[in-house]
């Protein structure tokens, strides 16, 4: 572990929302990893602001590696003290699985308490990155498959669209105060029975440095040219869950793309089922790996 005492005095610091940015953890997570498990120790001002020196960053980088090779991270600290020819455990070794039947779990009972403490539990403890395809992305595929034809279903759905919005609402207010990055419209596609893909989507944006306009009700067709231009938005991202009528994919967003000066995408299952519609025309499937889909579409707001 990084020593504050072995630093050589012009050893350069940087604070911590420049680490932030560097590593795409968010701060939340630093701090926990500091103060719970030990991972890091960075340096503190004479008033206690904490600053970080390279071998500080370099460190959190071989804790983000450890994560996503499924260790879980209570056990991190004790890798990072091995030699670095130490391989990691098999994913199946990670917490993850257990985490994906606590939640779902919790959604299926109602629980909003137990909700509440692993939703805190996986944004303070690990990057959203690795949350979302860990942990949301999964349960929400396996909640959505199970809701198909089960009573209750429209009850869970509609209680965890309710609790997701609250705090990813809270969450995308706070960053879009401090984001200068380009916006980008959200919304759903008509089909679609809910907004879980959209508020995941909402916060794989947001953590990737987007400025986010969101609406959880589909916006006609015909009112989204305006809401872009009004909102001086720098592209549109359509979400769904479901793989939506033939005629809307293979005409209508088609069309909508050809009235847009900036990129249309599409996210969620319905990317990936109708991925092969969508190669002839100017509409981009994005997939249903939402940091992997946010990704490809900086490159796409990039090229335009």
């Amino acid at each position: 572990m990084s020593d504050p005492a072995t630093h050589p005095a012009d050893t350069p610091l940087y604070p911590i929302r420049e680490v932030s940015r560097l590593t795409g953890v968010n701060s939340v997570t630093l701090r926990a990893w500091e103060r719970r498990y030990g991972l890091i120790r960075p340096r503190r001002t004479p008033k206690g602001h904490r600053l970080y020196a390279r071998d500080d960053i370099e460190r959190i980088e071989r804790v983000l590696q450890w994560l996503n090779r499924g260790v879980p991270v209570s056990q991190v600290r004790e890798l990072l003290e091995q030699p670095e020819t130490v391989e990691a455990p098999a994913p199946s070794a990670g917490d993850w699985p257990s985490q994906r039947q606590q939640l779902v779990a919790a959604v299926e009972a109602l629980d909003l308490h137990r909700l509440e403490a692993l939703f805190n539990q996986s944004l303070a403890l690990y990057p959203v990155t690795t949350c979302l395809q860990e942990l949301w992305q999964p349960v929400v595929h396996e909640l959505e498959e199970g809701w198909d034809d089960h009573l209750g279903a429209i009850l869970q759905r509609r209680t965890l669209e309710a609790f997701l919005r609250t705090r990813i609402g809270t969450r995308l207010y706070h960053a879009d105060s401090m984001s200068t990055g380009p916006l980008v419209l959200i919304t759903a596609l008509p089909d679609d029975p809910g907004i879980l893909w959209v508020l995941l989507s909402a916060l794989a944006a947001s953590d990737q440095g987007f400025r986010v306009q969101l609406f959880d009700v589909a916006l006609p067709f015909s009112e989204i040219p305006l809401a872009m231009e009004r909102f001086k938005a720098g592209a549109l991202l359509l979400c769904s869950g479901k793989a939506e009528r033939a005629d809307l994919i293979r005409r209508q967003l088609p069309r909508l793309a050809e009235q847009l000066d900036v990129p249309l995408a599409l996210c969620g299952p319905a990317a990936r089922i109708r991925a092969g519609d969508l190669e002839p025309t100017p509409v981009e499937a994005l997939g249903d790996d939402l940091p992997q889909a946010i990704t490809r579409l900086s490159a796409l707001i990039r090229e335009a």
